[in-house]
């Protein structure tokens, strides 16, 4: 596996790095002045656009095309899973930590809620429905609305935990393992609650719809349509638990970053406390944070008569989806070009015995990234800056859309506050400051 780190790191910037935070804090000071003077209606109302959100898999990508093609890379992956060496150039890991992860988010970025089109689970639910002859739509129950996406939220950090805690997690049994479970699940979910369950409760489908919802393709009345990403942004389903899966992504992402800092690891090298525990610890406590000061920033301000208060963070949770894009792309965009490429070629052979099957093997993987670091840092560091700047727009249109108006710009203040925090702490841990 392509380490994130070392590379475009602070001393390959232009300008010292401290600078580069001072800048790019600077940068959300001065959209959110322009942004109190010149947007002062809502412009991205949930009453505009309303894109589809269930139906066929696959949002705008959705047909049986897409369906068969991607059961049939799942059957691929599958075989070398079972049938594969034990070693890392197994395709596996590449599928399960690169191209699934990292590279869900530049697709759904680029087409939109891509898993839902290409969802195994999705495909076998509907097989299986077909077969009994029942409705994949609607399952035999009712998904509880109480339960929203915590169930997404809680696969999320099962992976995330499979991915930077477990020391068996380059183990091909234990990939399996987490991988048989996965699709278990979904498949009972999906029996029992129907395709609701996959868009609630599927960790990868739920990530790549809300990523997808910044792509400027959907699906909108049975067509396929360019629509605003910002307005598309502002349609986000405010269902119990999107605060959680959103500060799951975020934390989880800076976690990564401070696991490998010499600040981490002089700190907890000599605890008595298992490195698995401790390293959990810090994962959960970081997720913790980063909800923590969103909620409390987006409940410090008046609302309408008749409003809670405590209903405000979910409301205003779409706006991290930016913040994570960024910071998902500034901390694995090596590990994703890099290894992307590494893993496609080991796809060609599955069983690693010298076989050729997709006539890729005799290629190379192409270091350019990793060969001009200074564009790599320049190119992490606009990546949070820009990611930071979108969710300053879509916080200040929601502000004046959920707001008092004697509040809508007071009550945006601990909210950028916390982003400043957000930007100068990603930042700082992308480059070990």
């Amino acid at each position: 596996m392509i380490s994130a780190h070392g590379l475009g790191g602070a001393k390959d910037l232009p300008i010292p790095a401290e600078y580069a935070v001072a800048g790019a804090c600077a940068a959300l000071g001065v959209s959110f002045i322009v942004l109190a003077l010149a947007w002062t209606e809502p412009r991205f109302g949930r009453d505009t656009v309303q894109p589809d959100e269930a139906g066929a898999p696959g949002g705008p990508w959705s047909g049986p095309i897409l369906r068969l093609l991607g059961f049939a890379f799942f059957l691929y992956v599958a075989f070398a899973a079972v049938f594969g060496a034990d070693t890392l150039i197994n395709p596996v890991f590449g599928v399960f930590y690169v191209l699934l992860w990292v590279g869900i988010v530049p697709l759904s970025l680029a087409f939109g809620p891509v898993y839902r089109a290409l969802s195994p689970a999705r495909t076998l639910n509907w097989a299986l429905a077909k077969l009994s002859g029942g409705d994949p739509e609607l399952g035999i129950r009712e998904y509880p609305a109480r339960l929203g996406y915590w169930p997404a939220a809680l696969g999320l950090v099962a992976f995330l935990w499979m991915e930077l805690i477990f020391p068996g997690n380059t183990d091909l049994g234990n990939v399996r393992l987490w991988l048989a479970a996965y699709v278990g699940v979904m498949l009972i979910g999906g029996a029992i609650y129907g395709n609701t369950f996959f868009a609630r409760a599927d960790p990868f489908e739920v990530y790549s719809t809300l990523v997808g919802h910044l792509s400027p393709l959907w699906r909108v009345g049975g067509r396929l349509r360019l629509v605003n990403p910002f307005r598309h942004l502002a349609t986000i389903p405010v269902h119990p638990g999107l605060l959680a899966v959103c500060a799951v992504l975020l934390g989880s992402t800076a976690y990564d970053s401070l696991s490998g800092t010499e600040f981490w690891l002089t700190r907890t090298q000599d605890l008595a406390l298992s490195r698995q525990l401790v390293s959990l610890i810090g994962m959960v406590g970081l997720i913790a944070v980063v909800a923590a000061l969103f909620a409390g920033a987006t409940m410090l301000t008046g609302v309408h008569d008749g409003h809670q208060r405590r209903a405000l963070p979910q409301a205003f949770a779409h706006t991290i989806v930016p913040i994570v894009v960024g910071y998902v792309f500034a901390h694995y965009v090596s590990m994703l070009v890099e290894g992307g490429q590494r893993t496609l070629i080991q796809l060609s052979d599955p069983l690693s015995n010298g076989a050729n099957v997709l006539g890729l093997s005799g290629l190379g993987v192409n270091y350019w990234l990793s060969l001009h670091p200074t564009f790599l840092a320049v190119t992490k560091v606009l990546a949070v800056v820009t990611g930071h700047v979108i969710a300053v727009i879509a916080a200040h249109d929601a502000a004046v859309r959920l707001l008092p108006r004697k509040h809508q710009l007071s009550g945006q203040l601990p909210l950028l506050f916390v982003m400043v925090i957000f930007t100068a702490g990603g930042l700082a841990l992308l480059f070990g400051l």
